[in-house]
């Protein structure tokens, strides 16, 4: 079964071939206790599924049969079973199993003007409830439409009313008319109606002549349009107001405060169900959630908002990531790179960050007469080590790379979990080369940053190469030989991409890479850049054949972007459900009672031993801490009852291929080890 989402991409459902540990043997007809305990909780699908449509009973029931298949008979004993949860309950409810295409605003002119109508609508629903409320703007967007509105704090019962009005409004099939009028028509019009935010809409409008939308006689709009002919051609039971936010005029705090009211729109109500599905699929892969239940990671109030306390747990995956990353950077011939987090002010002049991104960056603090700066990037710190010594054109390309953290000015009602915080560490890299060199080492990073993304499991990516804008430092010649270089790179990788016509950054071209989740939705983490401006702010040379000097090129990359924004899509890709090789906890052993918890112990530190992460739980029932094992999205649990300490064994249940039998420390260990090793995703 196929789905494709919000974005017009599609994602393939199946089960994963990929299992730590298969089982041939047929289900024994005689089985211990502990098969009950442990059976009754669902093999988890493949972290990657899509669950907007559950299986059908005859595929679970299969792949239940299939989950209950021990390869040995399982020996250790248990008193009860707990009861299926309700969200298990829930999965073996009928659902439809069709292919659902959710179309896109790009794909579907006619759904973009059913959204922005509806943001109309929306509009005049308001004011004919609240007819002190001023209108502001009102545009479409990814998924429907809002509208901002200088009003008294609304409710979410207030929503409900405003939804009745648009749907009385919607019913009257009212036509939508267009009308050309002079501006100083359009601003006589407005002074009537008393809307002093639209009187600094229009001003900002350069296009003659002024276009006025009507609904009916009864309202009017400044627009542009488009819309759809009449009321009546929006279904109205394919649309929800969803949510009303806080938000300044214009994204300025010094303004005032508007109330926005967000809203999808879709074609008809099938779509608007998909949609909502999705949306709760994506609320339940919420990182923030996520990582308080898993014991990730957490933002502390006495600390500050947007700074980020890695908990045991979420500091190992960290240790993961930056092992990978080091070890991929170091085979690429990179030499890694530590440095300060705080730099004299006056590097941040010379590197242009205080005239260009002065508002991003934290203040000042004075230190014995002098003025410091938080790093906000790493890159003038790159260009000093490259500094410090005089180069040949034989050292080229010369490649540096460094985990480091920076610290950014972001206000409190933009910060968010983990995607918009104020100090994160990017993993940053520049390669410093000669001018027929760009070709290779872009392709060489496409190569890195493909190689890095796939051991996470991402392997479906949006491309965009960007190109020079009006105002850019750097003669045409050499910027036309940089972007020709990205291109070959990209060809010659067989990457798709999109050109974005003067989206370049002022000092050089760049390639942009979104990677695509389990949901399917697009985010932004690889991008390679070259710089033409800082070589020349810092006066960085080289000496070439001739023993004349020359300016290096500068490429600036970085494949994850953050590993704070990295983790947190890794925990919505994977909805906590990480990988054998990636999951903080690897195994967890479990006593049967109080009487096997010495041997468990002994378990426990082999497995520690051995490199496997294992811990030891008990202190209650069996039923209860395989439940908590559960909870926890522990991958492996070792049960061990009186047999397995005779045996000297244990009785493994994987959270993904079911019941696995008993086996020897020795075997348990081996595949343990093999399907981390190999990055098998189960």
């Amino acid at each position: 079964m196929k789905y494709v989402g919000a974005l017009g991409k599609t994602m393939a459902l199946s089960l994963s071939s990929r299992s730590l540990f298969t089982s041939s043997n047929p289900l024994p007809k005689s089985l211990s206790p502990l098969k009950s305990a442990i059976s009754c909780f669902p093999i988890r699908q493949f972290s990657s599924l899509f669950v907007l449509y559950p299986f059908k009973n005859s595929t679970r029931n299969r792949l239940l049969r299939c989950r209950n298949s021990f390869s040995t008979h399982v020996s250790a004993a248990v008193q009860e079973a707990p009861a299926a949860s309700a969200a298990d309950k829930q999965t073996n409810s009928d659902a439809p199993n069709e292919k659902m295409v959710l179309p896109t605003n790009e794909s579907s002119d006619g759904l973009l003007r059913i959204r922005h109508t509806c943001a109309h609508v929306m509009a005049m629903a308001v004011q004919k409830l609240y007819p002190n409320a001023k209108v502001t703007i009102g545009p479409w967007i990814e998924n429907g439409f809002y509208y901002d509105f200088d009003m008294e704090p609304l409710t979410d019962r207030d929503l409900k009313r405003i939804k009745k009005e648009m749907d009385r409004i919607i019913s009257r099939n009212l036509p939508l008319v267009r009308e050309e009028v002079s501006r100083d028509e359009a601003q006589r019009r407005i002074l009537s109606i008393n809307e002093p935010y639209k009187i600094e809409i229009l001003e900002s409008i350069q296009e003659e002549p002024i276009t006025i939308y009507h609904i009916g006689d009864e309202w009017w709009d400044l627009c542009a349009g488009p819309h759809v002919e009449t009321t009546g051609k929006i279904n109205k039971k394919a649309i929800e107001l969803e949510s009303v936010a806080g938000a300044y005029w214009r994204g300025d705090v010094k303004k005032p405060m508007l109330q926005r009211i967000y809203g999808t729109a879709w074609e008809n109500e099938d779509q608007l169900k998909a949609y909502l599905h999705f949306k709760e699929e994506a609320k339940r892969r919420d990182h923030r959630r996520i990582g308080q239940d898993l014991d990730l990671f957490s933002i502390q109030d006495e600390a500050g908002g947007g700074l980020v306390f890695w908990h045991p747990k979420g500091a190992i995956i960290r240790h993961i990531i930056e092992d990978t990353w080091k070890k991929i950077h170091m085979e690429r011939g990179y030499d890694l790179l530590y440095t300060p987090h705080v730099a004299k002010a006056d590097l941040w002049k010379i590197s242009g960050h205080l005239d260009f991104y002065k508002e991003n960056m934290f203040d000042q603090m004075e230190i014995e007469e002098e003025l410091f700066q938080l790093r906000p990037m790493n890159c003038p710190y790159h260009v000093l080590v490259y500094k410090r010594q005089l180069h040949s054109y034989r050292d080229f390309p010369i490649r540096v790379a460094e985990l480091g953290t920076v610290y950014r000015y972001e206000l409190s009602g933009s910060l968010h979990g983990l995607f918009r915080v104020r100090g994160f560490t990017q993993d940053d890299a520049h390669i410093f080369c000669l001018e027929d060199q760009i070709k290779d080492e872009i392709r060489g990073v496409l190569d890195l940053t493909e190689e890095i993304l796939q051991q996470f499991g991402f392997d479906k990516y949006e491309v965009n190469l960007s190109t020079r804008p009006e105002k850019a430092v750097g003669d045409d010649e050499i910027w036309e030989r940089a972007t020709s270089a990205l291109k070959d790179a990209l060809e010659d990788k067989g990457w798709s991409y999109q050109i974005d016509d003067g989206g370049g950054a002022f000092y050089g071209p760049k390639i942009d890479l979104k990677i695509e989740d389990a949901l399917g939705r697009k985010w932004q983490c690889s991008t390679i850049q070259v710089d033409f401006n800082l070589p020349q702010r810092f006066d960085i040379t080289y000496v070439d054949s001739n023993q004349e000097r020359k300016r290096p090129i500068m490429i600036h990359r970085a494949v994850l972007g953050s590993l704070e924004r990295f983790f947190g899509v890794l925990i919505e890709n994977y909805a906590g459900d990480f990988p054998l090789w990636l999951s903080p906890i690897q195994a967890r052993v479990l006593p049967v009672t109080d009487a096997q918890l010495q041997y468990c112990n002994e378990v426990g530190k082999t497995l520690k031993a051995s490199g496997i992460r294992a811990e030891v739980c008990s202190g209650e029932r069996l039923p209860k801490l395989i439940r908590n094992a559960e909870k926890q999205k522990i991958p492996l649990m070792a049960v061990v009852g009186p047999k397995e300490v005779e045996t000297q064994t244990v009785t493994v249940r994987s959270r993904f291929a079911g019941e696995l039998g008993n086996m020897s420390i020795d075997e348990f260990i081996s595949r343990t080890k093999t399907a981390s090793e190999n990055r098998t995703f189960l």
